[in-house]
């Protein structure tokens, strides 16, 4: 059957990503242990900030806070948006996947600093038709209903569906509901090729 569709996940599919260095230089002293610990204490409200529970002002007060930074929202924003590098191989899959005729569609946990920066700052971006991401919808992978969103947003028959993801807890919700499913490993991208050369 004819794959007429393809989510695709952002982080570690078509984005590296590392928080940590981006964000260890708003921290003073930052050569300091202390300097990581402030990091991912900024981490563990991350998860509310990608389903909108904490509107984008609130956390980067917040996140300032415990980072000790007294910098300008802005100074936030720019080193928040800085952990991205492109995975330059997949880049070229999606193109080849757009000539073919399918829908793309963006499939992520992110929030909305980050959606609005790489969607302007990255090409790749603009050869996807939607997007689907957690912050919007309130709900974040892996659980079922940000995927029924999806599905109930774009008429996706999940059989006729790709679906690309590199958390094995996001592929597995995946397929219980029936879509054809690849985790991604960057560090090797012909197992996604063979993979693709079977479902496309």
């Amino acid at each position: 059957m004819t794959a007429t569709h393809a989510l695709v996940d952002i982080g570690n599919v078509l984005l590296g990503f590392d928080f940590e260095p981006a964000l260890k230089t708003l921290v003073p002293n930052q050569a300091t242990n202390e300097a990581k610990a402030r990091v991912d204490r900024l981490l563990t409200r991350k998860d509310d900030f990608e389903t909108g529970r904490l509107a984008e002002d609130e956390f980067i007060s917040w996140a300032s806070d415990q980072l000790e930074f007294t910098g300008r929202a802005d100074e936030f924003r720019s080193a928040w948006n800085s952990i991205f590098l492109p995975i330059d191989e997949m880049w070229k899959a999606i193109k080849e996947l757009k000539n073919d005729g399918l829908t793309l569609i963006l499939f992520s946990n992110t929030n909305s600093i980050h959606a609005a920066s790489f969607r302007r700052r990255y090409e790749i971006f603009d050869h996807f038709d939607h997007a689907v991401f957690s912050h919007e919808v309130g709900s974040m992978k892996p659980d079922e209903h940000i995927y029924r969103h999806a599905i109930a947003e774009f008429g996706l028959d999940p059989a006729t569906t790709l679906y690309l993801d590199d958390l094995s807890e996001n592929i597995a919700t995946g397929e219980r509901l029936g879509f054809r499913c690849h985790r991604y490993n960057f560090e090797d991208h012909p197992a996604f090729l063979a993979w693709l050369e079977d479902n496309r």
